[in-house]
């Protein structure tokens, strides 16, 4: 408001009010002026300027809407992309946590399954030791007694060929392939 009382004060002591003589005079150079101004604007008038400049205006102004209408669409889809990127990174999240679970219950299962697989092991093992044992404890025992079977053997032959004569033990003999013969007929 106070704009307009100053350039409203400034018309008023233009220089068209200095001048002197009638108004309506070729010789005042404020009515010229006046009269060029209004035939300027007949001119423009006649050819049609402003209705030109509206309507490169309002051209303008069209495609300034036209502008902003592309940019809310394209805002608008980037806030749907947005969104949709934002819904797969929560799902990649959620698959990645069932991943990584599943995995550590994977792992647990895998390592459950060493455990028993290494006590199957363990128990196979200690029962090829004890076979082992008891076989290498049963080779003892047969040779002590096959040793034993040696040396009685000896000492009888010591002993009876000490005590019987010659003809006895063939006799012996006889008897013992005697024998023999019989049990394999």
């Amino acid at each position: 408001m106070k704009r307009l009382s100053v350039l409203f004060a400034l018309m008023m002591a233009s220089p068209a009010l200095a001048a002197t003589g009638p108004f309506f005079s070729l010789r005042n150079t404020d009515f010229i002026v006046t009269l060029a101004f209004l035939v300027f604007v007949g001119i423009l008038v006649y050819f049609r300027v402003p209705q030109l400049v509206g309507g490169l205006l309002d051209k303008r102004a069209e495609g300034i809407r036209n502008d902003l209408a592309e940019a809310r669409r394209l805002r608008e889809e980037a806030q749907e992309i947005y969104a949709s990127y934002e819904r797969r990174q929560r799902e990649v999240k959620s698959q990645a946590d069932e991943i990584v679970a599943n995995a550590k219950r994977e792992a647990t299962l895998e390592a459950e399954k060493a455990k028993k697989a290494l006590q199957v092991s363990i128990e196979r093992r200690l029962k090829a030791a004890e076979d082992q044992i008891a076989g290498a404890e049963a080779d003892a025992v047969r040779a002590v007694r096959d040793r034993a079977i040696q040396t009685a053997i000896a000492a009888a032959t010591e002993i009876l060929g000490q005590q019987a004569t010659a003809d006895q033990r063939s006799a012996g003999i006889d008897r013992a392939i005697a024998e023999v013969e019989r049990r394999l007929n």
